[in-house]
């Protein structure tokens, strides 16, 4: 199974809050799932609330779990809020839809991992997790 490393998923999270410092961010919290969904690194800035570590998980291991970004999964959920509730419970409340979760593709476009970031705006979030991605060399799909 191709999946993300050790070594990405630091390089990734370290791309990642030096995007945010160059935004002027709020204190945030990334994290970095393997293509199985588990966790491979967890990093949260000093001054960041007790729950951005869940925050940051839920919206990368709900993208892995659907195979699309954490924004597709929020317009998901406007869409068909029932189902989006369905699909949460089916994953034991794992889900967060709104964007910051984003999807880790290589060369071949094959999903190896997934980050997840919160802390400031959804938009703000996103934006780091892919700036981490492409510091790496890999693909950032925020579909």
């Amino acid at each position: 199974m191709n999946t993300v490393s050790l070594e990405q998923a630091l390089a990734i999270t370290q791309g990642a809050l030096q995007r945010g410092k160059e935004m002027s961010a709020a204190p945030l919290t990334v994290a970095v799932l393997d293509s199985a969904g588990v966790l491979v690194s967890l990093q949260r800035e000093d001054t960041a609330s007790l729950m951005r570590p869940d925050i940051a998980i839920a919206k990368a291991w709900g993208s892995i779990a659907l195979g699309r970004s954490s924004r597709g999964l929020a317009e998901m959920a406007a869409a068909r809020p029932g189902f989006m509730q369905s699909l949460n419970t089916l994953g034991e409340g794992k889900i967060l839809p709104a964007p910051g979760g984003v999807l880790i593709r290589d060369e071949n476009n094959l999903i190896i991992g997934a980050v997840g970031i919160t802390g400031d705006l959804s938009d703000v979030d996103e934006a780091c997790a892919v700036a981490g991605i492409e510091k790496v060399g890999l693909k950032a799909d925020c579909s």
